[in-house]
């Protein structure tokens, strides 16, 4: 295996910034430092994902790779909800979900339009399986609305909020075990691709992945103890705090190698990873984390999220739906995500 200057770097510096936000962490260090550290650490390792789903992405397809990238991705999202609920803290928990799906559908989507769109035209990709994305998507989003309905119009199924939840939960999760192999498959035009001989060996890439996605669960985990502290002197609220700051620390991997994928003019590639974090946080994060949380303890977890929330993630999956249903981008239709999530994210600055 050959490593370019590049890779050597990317490597060096995951590993140098993760040993030293290690140290801050448990050494006590200023709160602003660990935080610093925290956050170059989750730059330097997405940098090294995204490096290493490049190196996979011609033998898997993009439709296998997103799966795989974005399971890696989501568990910084899975380790911090884990500890906010045994911590009693549910609203945090409820921001940290809709704002990892909002944050990548419309920022990050966005963004990698934006880009892709300015660097090579109007670009094309797999409709289809865009479609299939959005469909599931839909789902989701339609089996956190019902029980949030069922609570707001206090209809008899509001007294059995927990009961509900879990049979929506455990219908997401048998939805999802279903569609994983018809996001396995490969294009026509992937099955005909031959993969670059330069490629890292294979055991090696998935290695790589494997080990910085568990690497960037702890770096998340310290950036966010740090950034507590910090919230109430900056007088920001937790809602604004979970449903902007921790969803985009936390979703640092699908940031980065989504654009970086766009910005190569690899849009099927792009758009799988991208959609497929979202589709995970809600397929099945939230669904085991509703399943689990008598558990793992603390606080119980529903899917009966506050209005604001629910309403701004309907908007924007119907926004998303209706940008890529013609299998086609421009960098103005990517303007136009971010602009909406600019919108969305200020609406929660007081809270």
């Amino acid at each position: 295996m050959s490593l370019t200057n590049s890779d050597r770097l990317i490597i060096g510096a995951a590993a140098i910034l993760s040993v030293v936000a290690a140290v801050l962490n448990y050494s006590h260090a200023t709160h602003v430092a660990t935080f610093v550290v925290s956050a170059l650490a989750l730059a330097a390792l997405a940098a090294l994902v995204g490096r290493s789903v490049e190196q996979v992405a011609d033998r898997l397809g993009s439709g296998a790779t997103g799966v795989v990238q974005s399971a890696l991705g989501n568990l910084p999202e899975l380790f911090v909800c884990i500890f906010a609920l045994r911590q009693g803290l549910v609203k945090v928990v409820e921001a940290a979900i809709i704002g990892s799906i909002l944050s990548n559908v419309l920022l990050v989507l966005g963004l990698a339009f934006a880009v892709g769109g300015l660097r090579h035209g109007r670009q094309a990709f797999d409709a289809n399986r865009a479609r299939t994305l959005v469909a599931l998507m839909i789902l989701a989003v339609a089996a956190m609305l019902v029980p949030s309905l069922a609570s707001y119009v206090h209809s008899p199924a509001a007294h059995h909020e927990r009961a509900l939840s879990v049979i929506a939960s455990v219908v997401l999760l048998a939805v999802f075990a279903i569609s994983v192999p018809s996001s396995l498959r490969r294009s026509e035009g992937e099955a005909d691709h031959e993969p670059d001989e330069s490629l890292w060996p294979a055991p090696v890439a998935i290695g790589t992945l494997a080990a910085t996605g568990v690497l960037a669960a702890f770096v998340s985990d310290w950036f966010v103890n740090a950034l507590q502290p910090a919230l109430g002197s900056l007088h920001i609220s937790q809602a604004f705090a979970g449903l902007v700051i921790v969803a985009i620390a936390g979703n640092a991997v699908e940031n980065v190698v989504g654009i970086q994928l766009a910005a190569r003019g690899r849009a099927d590639h792009a758009l799988s990873v991208i959609l497929n974090s979202p589709l995970q946080i809600a397929l099945v994060l939230a669904p085991v984390l509703v399943v689990a949380s008598p558990a793992i303890g603390g606080a119980a977890f529903t899917l009966a999220f506050p209005p604001l929330l629910v309403t701004t993630v309907v908007a924007s999956v119907l926004a998303v739906s209706f940008v890529i249903i013609d299998g086609e981008y421009d960098w103005l239709e990517g303007a136009a995500l971010v602009g909406l999530y600019a919108v969305i994210a200020a609406s929660f600055w007081w809270g």
